[in-house]
């Protein structure tokens, strides 16, 4: 199963109002080099999101975030999602993510849910949310007693503060939406949209 970490270092977080944005926004954003877009199931667009790109877009990887019950995990897969992102986890969630046959990012922001999950056997995880709940400091004082825990900081990340994450040994990659300007979505701008995201794709360095 390919892990959602190992993509490119920037996972795009898009909320969507209207379906009509869905394939060209994914294409700019696949053109841009990033291929894992997750589409938060906050809108009532996202579904249809979800089903647009997966049927138009060959070329992009798309996941459902924002999953927090069984429910939304069905109607996720169902809709196309190949990987699924939740803000928090409970054993029923988790249980439903890991019966979905896709890959998923519980979310963790303490300690002990981090040990909890790896004492389940789940070794990627989102961090969330990671700006609020002690950011790269928090992250790197995990590396060294939880080494085989791996996340997806995402919340409050911009191009500036990126980097920095992406040079934690236990980070594959950040989630974000700074090269998803709200005025670029608006006017359909999506050569911004396409070079905002080149940009991020080369954070790693």
């Amino acid at each position: 199963m390919t892990s959602v970490l190992d993509l490119a270092p920037v996972v795009p977080v898009v909320v969507l109002q209207d379906v009509a944005d869905a394939v060209p926004l994914a294409r700019a954003l696949v053109a841009g080099g990033l291929p894992a877009i997750e589409v938060t199931l906050r809108t009532p667009a996202a579904l249809d999101a979800i089903r647009a790109i997966a049927a138009e877009v060959p070329d992009a990887l798309v996941g459902a975030g924002t999953v927090i019950t069984p429910e939304a995990v069905a109607e996720s897969v169902a809709a196309g999602a190949r990987f699924l992102v939740s803000p928090g986890w409970s054993d029923r969630l988790l249980d439903a993510m890991r019966a979905s046959g896709v890959p998923f990012l519980p979310g963790v922001s303490t300690t002990s849910e981090v040990v909890t999950l790896l004492e389940r056997g789940v070794t990627e995880m989102k961090f969330f949310p990671a700006e609020a709940a002690g950011g790269t400091a928090y992250l790197k004082s995990l590396a060294g007693p939880l080494p085989r825990a791996r996340f997806c900081p995402t919340g409050g990340i911009t191009s500036a503060s990126a980097p920095s994450y992406l040079a934690l040994p236990n980070v594959g990659c950040v989630g974000g939406t700074w090269m998803l300007p709200q005025d670029a979505i608006t006017t359909h701008d999506w050569p911004r949209v396409q070079a905002l995201a080149k940009a991020a794709a080369t954070l790693r360095g």
